[in-house]
């Protein structure tokens, strides 16, 4: 934005009587699962996908490739907050990889390949009004990427003719090679007969006989970059000549500071030797510079973006920077450390406010991280989440929109589906993350998987929180400022025995001792040999005292054990997941330990019914404030078939335990909050299904967060929000 000079009075006038205006921040506005758009008579379950989407040139029709499902889908967003389907293309024995919006059509390149030695495919041309079919270009190959050029008049495509990954350890030549088709546009439609190949072979450094093109993407003068993935390079080709006008390697990144062991735990403490960048996704800033995605495929990978200019000289290089600010927000997949870190992908470049943005798309982290390109290194800007394993995004500056395309439909495992989600960029601040982790020593705290929240008893808003076993080699525990926004996890405690990380724990509960120590509900599973116990650790946290379940419980025990724990003067409560096999159907067990008497006894607390065929209802949570404990009661259902996450309670003169083995009384509860809004507001609609800590601070205020597994077949995202103080809701207002 220009600066105008004012007179100096003048100009002190307007700081006085105008307020500043927010700087224009990203924010989600919605989630559409595509599985919304499957076509009529197909069945729900079906796997269906989003990788790469595009825009009509009105920018209200979002379409995406589909390639499990064999179609292109179509995606009202007139009003972007209310996406809506809008129709199915389905193509018949082919497999879409790509779809580039071009006028008054869409251009897919769908793969027919018969196998890797046998590539094929062609170009679709799709109507964007009525949904027809009305051209197709054979290709001759198996295309990947596809892009249009800004002035409409050429097609390129990316024919990969992609290795076979089990044939040679997947080392490359693998014949046949690949190569770019160029083809001229008219009023948006391809001129087959135009068709130009652009063969690559003889040029990269790697396998110059088996080039592999990945990604294809125009700037302003007609000139094509192309990546050629498993290559390492980068090629430039003059879209009007068809000729190669430059290449060079894509080079090699050692990295510093960075966890490559898949361990369990995630340190910050690895160094990488320099191996290929290996990028994917390409975009040009301008026409004199261009941005990769270093994903890596083969052998390489460096979990960064990097800048070129034209010539090949390197103009930036992010190393382990952008992973870095994926940790502090909790999406570090640590299960991915011994290969491709957070695997950047995907990539998006466009002007919003005169401001040219990059915005780069992690695989594997499930986010998409803002940078606002200034003719030099990058400014971080902010991180936004995306639904799982984020391909393809298409900005609509014209209204101020993102949308990205997640791929990943775990369906099979009735969890998430694919989604499209769409941002806002307007004033305001961001919403997410709501919770990050500062640096220590110089590298973030990392974090994630907060199965258990508790509040420090003297001191408000500052909370604690612990990971469960998805990091089971250095539980840990972990301090949180809430005065800030976002919350700042400031401190991290590995919980210790005999002088080393704790073995076989999955935290799932959390209470102060009152002597600056905590007590901890850890959930066993006898099929691994994990035992249900609760530990006492000291303010160190190292163990000072373990109790095991007693005979009487375990001889009905499953591995939906312990998830929450609270203390009521010298009492132990602690909360059972889900029913045991003593259990009567739809209740479960609110356990108490005597710490005087070591003595074990229990209530019976009754569970909502299952809102589904195959769902469960449980507990995850147990807080105590007032003369009240408070409950989280929720199903395992995620997205749009979540129904059931609610805050309980049950009065603390109905906690009286009996002797476990006999009858048990069955407590009251009532129901203080409906979750479901709260979880929607923050996502704009994607819910996730496993809120899993609530405390209550000294000054009454509760707090909700969510366990984000890890970022393990889940968005990775982590949920941390305050609600204020918990009042019993009406039936009217809960229905």
């Amino acid at each position: 934005m220009r600066s105008i000079r004012l007179p100096a009075a003048l100009a002190l006038l307007a700081s006085t009587a105008l307020p500043a205006a927010a700087e224009p921040v990203f924010n989600r506005i919605a989630s559409f699962p595509v599985a919304l758009n499957l076509p009529a008579g197909t069945d729900a379950k079906a796997p269906t996908s989003a990788e790469i989407v595009t825009a009509s040139g009105d920018g209200n029709t979002l379409v995406y490739s589909d390639s499990p499902h064999g179609g292109i889908g179509f995606i009202d967003i007139t009003d972007a907050r209310a996406p809506r389907s809008a129709g199915y293309v389905a193509f018949e024995g082919g497999e879409p990889t790509s779809v580039a919006a071009s006028g008054a059509h869409v251009l897919a390149a769908v793969n027919t390949s018969k196998s890797f030695t046998e590539p094929s495919g062609f170009l679709a041309t799709v109507s964007m009004s009525d949904r027809t079919v009305t051209a197709r270009c054979d290709l001759g190959g198996q295309p990947d990427s596809v892009a249009v050029s800004p002035d409409g008049t050429l097609a390129a495509v990316a024919i990969e003719n992609e290795r076979d990954e089990d044939v040679q350890d997947g080392a490359l030549p693998q014949m046949p090679a690949g190569y770019v088709v160029l083809v001229p546009l008219k009023d948006g439609a391809p001129d087959c007969a135009g068709l130009r190949r652009v063969e690559l072979t003889g040029i990269p450094a790697i396998a110059a006989e088996d080039p592999e093109p990945e990604f294809v993407s125009f700037n302003a003068n007609n000139e094509l970059a192309v990546t050629l993935q498993e290559n390492n390079h980068i090629v430039l080709i003059d879209g009007k000549t068809a000729e190669v006008t430059g290449h060079f390697t894509a080079g090699t990144v050692a990295l510093e500071g960075v966890d490559a062991k898949d361990d369990g735990q995630i340190a910050f403490t690895d160094t990488i030797e320099a191996r290929p960048r290996e990028p994917d996704a390409v975009k040009w800033l301008g026409t004199d510079r261009l941005v990769v995605a270093n994903e890596g495929d083969w052998k390489g990978g460096t979990r960064g973006f990097t800048i070129f200019n034209r010539d090949g000289s390197v103009a930036f290089e992010s190393g382990p920077a952008f992973e870095r600010e994926v940790a502090k927000a909790g999406h570090y997949p640590d299960k991915r450390s011994d290969a491709k870190g957070v695997e950047p992908e995907g990539l998006e470049v466009a002007e919003f406010g005169g401001e040219r943005f990059i915005f780069v798309l992690s695989e594997r982290g499930s986010v998409v991280g803002v940078y606002r390109d200034t003719g030099a290194e990058p400014e971080f800007v902010q991180l936004l989440p995306s639904g799982i394993s984020p391909e393809g995004a298409v900005a609509i500056p014209g209204r101020n929109l993102l949308a990205t395309a997640n791929e990943a439909d775990l369906v099979e495992d009735g969890a998430a589906r694919s989604h499209v989600m769409l941002y806002e960029r307007a004033e305001g601040t961001p919403a997410y993350p709501q919770m990050v982790s500062v640096e220590r020593d110089g590298v973030p705290i990392g974090w994630g998987a907060l199965g258990a929240l508790a509040a420090d008893a003297n001191e408000p808003k500052r909370l604690f929180a612990a990971s469960d076993s998805v990091y089971g080699k250095a539980p840990t525990i972990y301090t949180i400022n809430v005065t800030t926004k976002p919350a700042r996890i400031t401190d991290a405690m590995v919980v210790t025995e005999k002088g080393e990380a704790a073995k076989k724990l999955d935290i799932e509960g959390l209470a102060l001792d009152g002597a600056g120590g905590f007590w901890l509900a850890s959930e066993g599973n006898p099929e691994k040999e994990v035992p249900h116990q609760l530990l006492h650790v000291d303010g160190k946290g190292a163990v000072v005292e373990t109790v095991a379940f007693p005979a009487e419980l375990l001889a009905h025990q499953t591995r939906f054990g312990a998830e929450g724990i609270a203390k009521v003067g010298n009492t132990l409560w602690v909360a059972v997941q889900r029913p045991w096999k003593d259990d009567p159907k739809n209740t479960t067990k609110l356990l108490a330990y005597d710490l005087d008497a070591k003595t074990w006894g229990a209530v019976r607390y009754p569970l909502e019914a299952p809102p589904a065929e195959g769902a469960w209802v449980g507990l995850s949570e147990i807080a105590v404030s007032g003369d009240a404990a408070y409950l989280i009661e929720r199903d395992n259902l995620i997205g749009d078939a979540a129904r059931l996450k609610q805050i309980t309670r049950v009065a603390l003169d109905q906690l009286k335990p009996a002797p476990l083995g006999g009858d048990l009384p069955t407590v009251e509860k009532s129901v203080v909050r409906d979750l479901l809004p709260d979880l929607k507001a923050q996502t704009a609609g994607y819910v996730v299904d496993k809120v899993e800590g609530l405390a209550v601070d000294k000054d009454g205020t509760a707090f909700v967060v969510s366990d984000n597994d890890g970022v393990d077949d889940s968005s990775g995202e982590t949920l941390f929000f305050e609600i204020g103080k918990l009042k019993e809701q009406s039936a009217a207002v809960r229905n």
